[in-house]
């Protein structure tokens, strides 16, 4: 038999609102603005949407400011420089605040005087992410009941455990890799699952690619 977990892997899942904040944007600096006052909450909730409502598709890495600026704002250029701002490469969403405010600020000083403003209805509302974080049923033991677990867990209890958990401590790791390397000393799971590009799989392909990735160890581990 393989060896035990000192600690059981307990899966959860998310529940996520969504909060009107009352707050909008009538052209970039607007949104410029908007960013440098909003939460936690609410750059969340920009930033990450798109990864969970495309679970069926692939995701393209966008965000919705990036989107406002392409499709109402019709910036092309900007928008395709908010589109490439990678947010898992960032550990809090303090830095991807950061981030997006560095992009858009060095664009309105570079383009005085092409800040267009859109017409009521087309404006940027802002929206805050309300998250709950809920135990399921399933806790794994070993490399084989997480397998099980992996194979039955909502696709949200996936996204909560590979993308969230980089946004807490251990910053930048997420908690499978984590739970293997801290349980059974198994950098080669952690290494292969913290490779893995999100945006090129759905996270339906991407629980398939991890479940792989964990029966390709079971050989080795078993005979340790």
């Amino acid at each position: 038999m393989g060896i035990k977990a000192k600690e059981p892997f307990k899966f959860c899942t998310r529940l996520t609102l969504t909060e009107v904040t009352g707050r909008k944007a009538y052209n970039i600096e607007g949104l410029l603005a908007g960013i440098k006052e909003a939460d936690d909450a609410i750059i969340y909730h920009h930033t990450h949407r798109f990864i969970k409502q495309s679970h069926h598709l692939v995701p393209e890495g966008a965000n919705d400011f990036a989107y406002w600026v392409t499709r109402t704002v019709q910036a092309d250029r900007l928008g395709e420089q908010l589109t490439s701002i990678d947010i898992v490469q960032f550990n809090s969403l303090a830095d991807i605040k950061a981030a997006f405010v560095k992009m858009l600020e060095r664009h309105i000083a570079e383009n005085p005087e092409q800040m267009r403003t859109v017409a009521p209805g087309r404006e940027f509302h802002f929206m805050r992410a309300v998250r709950f974080s809920l135990p399921t049923e399933c806790a794994a033991i070993d490399y084989a009941s997480f397998i099980e677990c992996l194979r039955n867990v909502s696709v949200s209890s996936l996204y909560l455990h590979v993308f969230e958990a980089r946004l807490r401590p251990p910053y930048g790791v997420d908690d499978f890799s984590h739970w293997f390397k801290t349980n059974f000393n198994d950098d080669v799971v952690g290494r292969e699952i913290s490779r893995l590009d999100p945006y090129s799989y759905t996270l339906e392909s991407l629980r398939q690619r991890i479940i792989r990735i964990i029966k390709q160890r079971l050989p080795e581990v078993s005979r340790g």
